[in-house]
């Protein structure tokens, strides 16, 4: 770690991004200099007053140039979507990202990889995607694919019951309240988890495989009764639970096979039954490698919730923390898009209580 602490600039302060911001305000090898804030109301405010922790003496700004200005080492990038112009201006002028909206290799960007690659070469910066899923879950795949000598196949299966998390912008684009008939659902699932294929390149990538084609297998189901949540209904006879499988093939055989479950209420048809939240990963090979990986609150935060949303900060903790542990590595890389495949192991630096050490 540098002698001096890496400056960093927070890019948004939605629900991952106060995440970021918290992360970065208690770990002393990050100094926060400024925040990007899209609306207008946040513009001026003090970061720590948004995120709500105790003031921090940084104002948030709309003004690009202002942050660009402050010569930061790194941009954490957390907007729900990337935006490639956005992102290319960044890079250009000389400052590395790491990013949890929805990056992991760029590949599904089209042309907009390539603006991207030019970019960080012009100015020498570094671009990093990750994220718990995908991301995380795909490094610890990797991991666990190191003690292997014959690999036959890797399967990602993420199962989640999504009923409390209250997401429209982001669960009806992958399907979710579609009439189960509607002649535009099937390419939806595709489209909205696009990228998952990322996914199974960079774990294509990890293991030397060249693959064929990937492609992406879905399913629906409908719930048979009215399902109400905190801000939108899905009727009876629409789609409240989905599946896509991203599947990497060789010589006609699936090698990699990332997949998600996402369900919704108990009235759903056909009627998925998960076996628990979280990820199962399976090495099929010599030998066979199983992972169970699930996520339990600490026993502080159990005490002090007074609700099951203050529960759904995991998930954001999660998505946050993986391209955070990444900076140090991001700064030393060479210019370009990075990945798991390109770093060395990221490491949780400064995140054990004082009072354990």
């Amino acid at each position: 770690m540098p002698n001096t602490p890496y400056r960093v600039v927070q890019w948004t302060t939605g629900n991952v991004g106060k995440s970021s911001v918290r992360a970065i305000a208690a770990n002393p090898h990050y100094e926060l200099v400024g925040l990007f804030a899209w609306s207008e109301d946040k513009v001026g405010r003090d970061v720590g007053e948004l995120v709500g922790i105790e003031p921090l003496g940084v104002q948030a700004t709309n003004d690009v140039d202002a942050l660009l200005a402050l010569k930061p080492d790194c941009v954490v990038y957390n907007p729900m979507w990337n935006d490639v112009d956005e992102l290319a201006r960044i890079l250009s002028a000389g400052v590395n990202v790491v990013a949890s909206a929805s990056f992991i290799t760029g590949r599904n960007l089209g042309d907009g990889r390539q603006k991207l690659e030019d970019a960080a070469q012009l100015g020498g910066a570094t671009l990093f995607g990750s994220g718990v899923s995908p991301g995380f879950a795909e490094l610890l795949a990797i991991v666990a694919a190191t003690a292997c000598d014959r690999i036959d196949k890797i399967t990602i299966a993420e199962s989640a019951d999504t009923t409390l998390y209250d997401s429209p912008d982001t669960e009806r684009p992958v399907g979710f309240d579609k009439h189960i008939d509607d002649p535009d659902l099937p390419p939806m699932a595709e489209q909205g988890t696009a990228v998952f294929a990322e996914a199974v390149q960079l774990v294509a990538d990890a293991i030397g495989v060249e693959l064929d084609e990937i492609r992406c297998v879905s399913e629906y189901a409908k719930t048979t009764e009215d399902l109400p949540m905190a801000s939108w209904t899905i009727k009876a006879g629409h789609v409240a639970g989905v599946f896509a499988s991203w599947q990497g093939i060789v010589n006609g055989e699936t090698v990699i096979d990332i997949n998600v479950r996402w369900k919704k209420g108990q009235t759903l048809e056909p009627d998925w039954q998960l076996d628990a939240d979280g990820w199962k990963i399976t090495i099929d090979g010599r030998p066979t490698v199983n992972m169970q990986v699930g996520f339990l609150p600490p026993p502080d935060m159990i005490a002090t919730a007074t609700s099951i949303e203050d529960f759904f900060e995991l998930g954001h903790i999660m998505t946050a923390m993986p391209p955070i542990h990444a900076i140090p590595a991001v700064v030393a890389a060479a210019p370009g898009i990075a990945t798991y495949n390109d770093l060395p192991l990221n490491l949780p630096r400064a995140v054990v209580p004082a009072a354990h050490k």
